[in-house]
């Protein structure tokens, strides 16, 4: 019997043993980033948040100072001794890189139509400011349309939610992928609504129905715009 339970208790130290520099090494890599991508003569300065769980998985955002684009979803991150590989969606972009033995820098190649190299250091710590819920406004909701370009037709979703800094948004193109792609900018002036997407070089204006529960406008993206009418999506 205590031959059993002698045993039992060396598997499980084992099995802690074998786990336990996963999670460190995952809890590690946990923090703030910063780094320059030299993009064309053009510098953009980028912000990683990873966020380590209890059970060593990784989650990860992304911020384009520069572009004004925050919380871009990272849609898959992994760490595999000191590989680290990130993958964007939402901007069709995948990160290689090398994680130092302090974990204070990390060296490698962002992809995006063509390879550029970038490196982050550990950011200092900063206060995060949340955003205070406030009273919906007329126009909080889901509203959705179809945009026509040509040979592809997708769905678009817009999620407007009011906060006592003002509106905000998040845009999904549920045809092409599930991440929500957070707004840099959401503007009202009467019937008049303006939603800037920095992160994927889009805009969004439209007009407002007098009941409420449609806006027509135009999707812009990369100089090309499309007509696009979304209507409010029953709860």
């Amino acid at each position: 019997m205590k031959n059993r339970i002698a045993k039992k208790l060396a598997l499980i130290a084992l099995a802690l043993a074998a786990f336990s520099p996963l999670c460190r090494a995952q809890a590690q890599i946990a923090g703030d980033w910063q780094g320059t991508l030299n993009a064309g003569g053009a510098q953009l300065r980028l912000v990683l948040h990873v966020t380590a769980a209890k059970d060593g998985s990784l989650t990860a955002t992304l911020d384009s100072v520069d572009q004004g684009a925050n919380g871009i979803p990272v849609s898959a991150i992994s760490l595999k001794d000191s590989k680290l590989s990130l993958t964007v969606e939402a901007v069709h972009g995948t990160y290689e890189g090398t994680v130092n033995k302090d974990a204070t820098a990390i060296d490698g190649t962002w992809s995006q139509c063509q390879p550029l190299g970038l490196n982050f250091k550990r950011a200092p710590e900063q206060a995060l400011v949340a955003l205070t819920p406030a009273p919906p406004s007329e126009i909080d909701g889901t509203w959705m349309g179809t945009l026509d370009a040509g040979a592809v037709k997708l769905r678009i979703l817009f999620k407007i939610v009011n906060t006592q800094d003002g509106l905000t948004a998040t845009m999904q193109s549920p045809d092409q992928s599930p991440v929500w792609i957070p707004a840099t900018s959401v503007t009202r002036s009467g019937t008049s609504i303006s939603i800037g997407l920095n992160g994927i070089g889009a805009t969004f204006e439209g007009k407002i129905a007098a009941d409420l529960n449609s806006i027509e406008g135009t999707f812009t993206q990369m100089g090309h715009a499309f007509p696009l009418a979304v209507t409010r999506e029953k709860n």
